[in-house]
């Protein structure tokens, strides 16, 4: 029962934090001021795909869960491989974005840690 509540609360957290990535998108482009249109549309793809990796993790833990059971052994492979996809997003955020004084950008790196954290946890107990 815990871990189920743990793995849902990280699903939630970390499919709303995606989307919080792709909403913004077009403001987020047009912060960067006169760039090529090519740039423009590069930028956004990126900014739009991380959301949506972002939102693919969550989901699909949330319906493991909720399908599959968090006891099954595929479900904890699924939750511990999201959870390294998210500490390696993590880090990658470290080494580049949170280097900027964009404070959302800043906590991404623990925001994508604590999920991952949760999913840890709800896959060993």
């Amino acid at each position: 029962m815990l871990a189920d509540i743990l793995l849902y609360v990280g699903s939630v957290i970390i499919t709303i934090w995606g989307i919080a990535h792709i909403i913004p998108a077009k403001a987020v482009v047009k912060g960067f001021g006169e760039i090529s249109d090519d740039n423009r549309k590069l930028i956004t793809m990126e900014w739009v795909a991380e959301g949506l990796a972002l939102c693919f993790i969550g989901i699909l833990v949330l319906l493991v869960t909720a399908l599959g059971g968090s006891l099954d052994k595929a479900s904890a492979l699924v939750y511990r491989i999201s959870a390294g996809m998210l500490l390696i997003m993590a880090m990658w955020t470290s080494l580049t974005g949170a280097r900027t004084s964009v404070i959302p950008i800043k906590i991404c790196p623990f925001v994508k840690t604590l999920v991952a954290i949760l999913f840890i946890v709800g896959s060993l107990i």
